[in-house]
């Protein structure tokens, strides 16, 4: 986990970052865009799956790809800073690289559903949260319904999900509104700018 364009980052401890969302708030978006190279060097964290790659994705740049078996065993030992089963995939954040990058100061980027926020915020709890939600609840049934991928049965239970990570959006430490992505991605540029002058990096 290095910094985009391989400035030096200072000896001090990092900071971890934790971002969640409903599915179709715009997180993708706003993680790849923070991830240009720029004013804040920050470094993304890959997660572990149990599932199969998809076509395109690269082991080790989109996930660290696992067999269940392996995945099991490593939360049995303790190497994730959370897991959580997903649509019956598991899912999680190896400790162990975060930890080290964190300790030579850099700023480490998780992007994870609200199950891991708690686990994370339980071990780290100096780890800052912010949560990604659309404007209004009918935007996600929307984007849902124009996929046309899914059932009517999946879309509702979709929903289900939405609704119940909504619900626990005050549990993170800030909020970003994602009516226009281009104003998302600088309210989140401009919090994150904020952050780093007052630990003074």
């Amino acid at each position: 986990m290095s910094s985009p364009g391989g400035d030096p980052r200072p000896t001090s401890r990092g900071l971890l970052l934790v971002l969640s969302g409903p599915s179709g708030s715009g997180k993708s978006t706003l993680v790849r865009r923070l991830l240009e190279p720029g004013d804040l060097p920050v470094s993304f964290s890959v997660s572990a799956t149990s599932r199969p790659p998809r076509p395109g994705e690269v082991p080790g740049e989109d996930y660290i790809f696992l067999s269940r078996d392996e995945f099991l065993a490593m939360r049995e030992r303790g190497e994730f800073l959370e897991s959580a089963a997903v649509h019956e995939n598991l899912y999680g954040t190896p400790r162990q690289p975060v930890e080290e990058a964190i300790g030579r100061g850099e700023w480490v980027l998780l992007e994870i559903d609200v199950q891991g926020h708690q686990q994370v915020k339980d071990l780290m709890p100096e780890a800052i949260s912010f949560f990604i939600r659309a404007s209004d609840l009918s935007v996600y049934e929307d984007r849902l319904r124009g996929r046309n991928t899914e059932s009517e049965a999946e879309i509702a239970l979709r929903m289900d999900n939405v609704r119940a990570e909504l619900s626990r959006a005050v549990e993170y430490d800030f909020q970003i509104v994602n009516e226009d992505i281009e104003q998302a991605i600088r309210m989140w540029r401009t919090l994150l700018a904020g952050i780093q002058s007052l630990r003074g990096h």
